[in-house]
């Protein structure tokens, strides 16, 4: 994998080692991360993907030593460094190297390191996509750090994806405790009903992405009638077209819920459309 990574100030290849035995973030996972996409010259809000692992820092209790324009151009810095046609993953990263004194147990914010990574990851295109219901449940914010993109939040979508593997699928549907649907195990999720685009509502349980903020604004800027609001297992069984918005991927079709076959729909092809469109113009 073709990678580079701004590390203490340099700009260093491949996968140098940043973390040690006694480091907090190796046993305690004080890890929190965010991850852009450049593509054709496009680097679609970027920035607010920088602000954000700011904002993930602290609420994981760590501190970071840069702002998120200061992140921002150091990402722009890396991405010329790769061909203009490249299609990278850019993914700041901050994790505590230390915990407080009294228990280890709480990172000790001034001991907070930056790295930031890119590396070559091709555009998925649009293709079969299967996605089942999966038993694993997204925690409530008194259970664990969900308003943050905390790498210890991840080992549980690795369970969903194993789960939706072992019976054939491709990803799954994820309910929050109170049985509503929160997303797929690595992306946002909408239904297309009558016309109209539906969205989980954010209630603290699952990132509301990026992606799917600029997914909603053009569509309701297009006259397409977007609902955030409670979705259940039934209304993903009964959708006209369901697809997904994400960072790595941005938009794409979902072809099968369980045993039911779906047609990649109107309101996933307009999305994708105006995503890609605005994106470039951008």
């Amino acid at each position: 994998m073709n990678a580079i990574h701004y590390l203490d100030g340099a700009w260093v290849e491949g996968n140098p080692p940043i973390l040690g035995p006694m480091s907090h973030a190796t046993w305690m996972a004080s890890v929190v991360f965010d991850g852009g996409r450049a593509f054709g010259g496009a680097i679609p809000d970027l920035d607010l993907h920088c602000a954000r692992v700011v904002n993930s820092a602290c609420a994981l209790g760590l501190r970071s030593m840069l702002s998120a324009g200061e992140i921002l151009e150091i990402a722009k810095e890396g991405i010329a460094r790769f061909p203009a046609d490249a299609e990278l993953y850019v993914r700041p990263m901050m994790w505590a190297e230390q915990g407080e004194a009294k228990y280890m147990v709480r990172p000790d914010p001034e001991s907070t390191r930056f790295c930031l990574s890119l590396f070559e990851v091709p555009m998925p295109k649009p293709g079969p996509m299967s996605i089942c219901l999966s038993s694993i449940r997204r925690p409530a914010p008194t259970m664990a750090p969900t308003l943050a993109k905390a790498a210890c939040l991840y080992p549980n979508s690795g369970r969903a994806l194993a789960e939706a593997a072992e019976r054939g699928f491709d990803n799954a549907v994820v309910l929050d405790g109170n049985d509503n649907v929160a997303e797929l195990a690595t992306a946002n999720i909408w239904i297309g009903k009558d016309g109209a685009a539906h969205t989980p509502v954010a209630n603290g349980t699952f990132l509301s992405g990026i992606t799917r903020a600029r997914v909603a604004k053009l569509l309701r800027g297009a006259g397409v009638k977007v609902y955030e609001r409670s979705l259940n297992w039934a209304d993903m069984m009964d959708a006209d077209e369901v697809f997904t918005t994400g960072n790595l991927a941005k938009v794409m079709p979902v072809t099968r819920v369980e045993d039911r076959d779906l047609q990649p729909g109107p309101i996933y092809t307009q999305a994708r459309e105006l995503y890609f469109d605005w994106a470039h113009k951008g």
